[in-house]
């Protein structure tokens, strides 16, 4: 007996979980085949805060965390970022989440 594991049909990207968040939160995402991924945190005025994520992913469910911290390693402040996920078959999907401190 061989056990086939689903592969999802579409590129999924779920809400992040806590939202609102303080130390940390969790960002899943699936993809249906190997591609390039792009995850980025942007503040609500769409400067970005971090890359999360760049290069090629394999088929499946994923997870990342983000623990509040720019590309310097920096505490960011309380508010309202964003949150984007590309894939290179054309895929954009931006979702909002909040950092309480």
């Amino acid at each position: 007996i061989i056990d086939e594991i689903a592969l999802p049909v579409n590129n999924i990207l779920t809400e992040n979980y806590p939202n609102p968040f303080n130390l940390k939160t969790t960002i899943k995402y699936s993809l249906p085949g190997s591609m390039k991924v792009d995850l980025k945190i942007y503040d609500i005025s769409g400067r970005e805060i971090v890359t999360l994520i760049d290069g090629i992913q394999s088929p499946g469910e994923h997870t990342v965390e983000w623990n509040g911290t720019n590309s310097a390693g920096q505490q960011v402040a309380s508010g309202i970022y964003l949150y984007q996920l590309k894939t290179n078959n054309g895929f954009v999907i931006t979702r909002k989440l909040i950092l309480l401190k």
